[in-house]
């Protein structure tokens, strides 16, 4: 059987429950807080990039590792995101893919027939950082309500011709209000437009690890 507690043990519970909860209301503030600050501190970094990133640029080039990257006015539209984490959180996608998929090769997608990791080329593949996204948890609802999108969230798309393509939420908003910009690089160098719904939807994350 169960004890219950005594009157005053009861009284004490009650006591701590009631010190120790503004202790949690603020350390959950300050969490959404944080939250808030990375996630406009990468949407800075992507809007730093337009009238810098100029073209298109797709050519397999090799990198150093870590820290690898094309010239800055030329990428494709994975650079946009690699180049907002690395500036805003210190984050360094082209790592952290390697990584996981030395860890779970087999977990990612196999259409380019590799064999094994490239750290030149795999973090600039838009399937490979959904995967990351995925098995981050970082993954949320796709959903046609414009609301349901953030600044730095990452949305992914299908281009004509089955083509996968990554942006990531502005904070600022289309001329009539109704929707976010996306920053993106899509055949013309980093640009921020009114794109959200423009192709299909395919995947919506909010990745915002603690920097290391």
């Amino acid at each position: 059987m169960i004890k219950s507690l005594t009157p005053l043990k009861a009284c004490r519970a009650w006591l701590i429950a009631f010190l120790l909860l503004p202790a949690l209301l603020a350390s959950s503030r300050s969490l959404a807080e944080n939250a808030g600050d990375s996630s406009l501190r990468l949407v800075k970094a992507a809007s730093a990039q337009v009238g810098v990133t100029l073209t298109y640029n797709p050519a397999y080039v090799r990198l150093s590792y870590p820290g690898g990257d094309v010239l800055p006015d030329q990428g494709v539209r994975t650079d946009v995101i690699v180049r907002a984490y690395r500036a805003a959180l210190t984050i360094d996608l082209q790592k952290l893919v390697h990584e996981d998929m030395k860890s779970s090769f087999v977990s990612y997608p196999k259409q380019w027939g590799s064999k094994r990791p490239d750290p030149n080329v795999d973090h600039r593949r838009v399937p490979n950082l959904q995967t990351l996204f995925r098995r981050k948890g970082a993954s949320l609802p796709v959903t046609n309500d414009p609301a349901g999108y953030r600044p730095g969230d990452l949305v992914t798309q299908m281009l004509p011709g089955n083509l996968p393509h990554i942006a990531i939420v502005s904070d600022r908003r289309s001329a009539d209000g109704s929707r976010p910009l996306v920053i993106h690089n899509i055949v013309k160098g980093a640009r921020e437009e009114d794109g959200l719904f423009a192709f299909p939807v395919t995947g919506h994350y909010r990745f915002l690890p603690a920097p290391p």
